[in-house]
């Protein structure tokens, strides 16, 4: 495991699908958009970029989140060269566990 290797992305994760399925179509453009440019990305990138905002989530050790939209965070996990996404937030204390 290099961080200069390509970001590759895991989507399958039921949670997270389920609330993506939930988004209105601009809404999904907006974070497809964000996928595609992910998947351009190596890890240095990703932890690098200002966009992104890559965080990790004090309370759980090896869980981070990303901006995926002004208005959407996900909460992801790193294996490896694969982000797996976990959870897809609106608000984004949510996706630090808080309100």
């Amino acid at each position: 495991m290099s961080n200069d290797d390509a970001v590759l992305l895991d989507l399958n994760v039921p949670a997270f699908e389920k609330k993506l399925f939930e988004l209105d179509a601009g809404e999904v453009r907006k974070v497809f958009k964000t996928f595609q440019k992910l998947q351009a990305l190596t890890w240095n990138e990703v932890f690098r970029d200002h966009g992104l905002r890559w965080e990790q989530v004090k309370k759980e050790p090896g869980t981070f989140t990303i901006r995926l939209s002004k208005s959407y965070r996900t909460v992801v996990e790193r294996e490896g060269a694969l982000m797996l996404f976990q959870t897809l937030h609106l608000v984004h204390d949510g996706a630090y566990g808080e309100k």
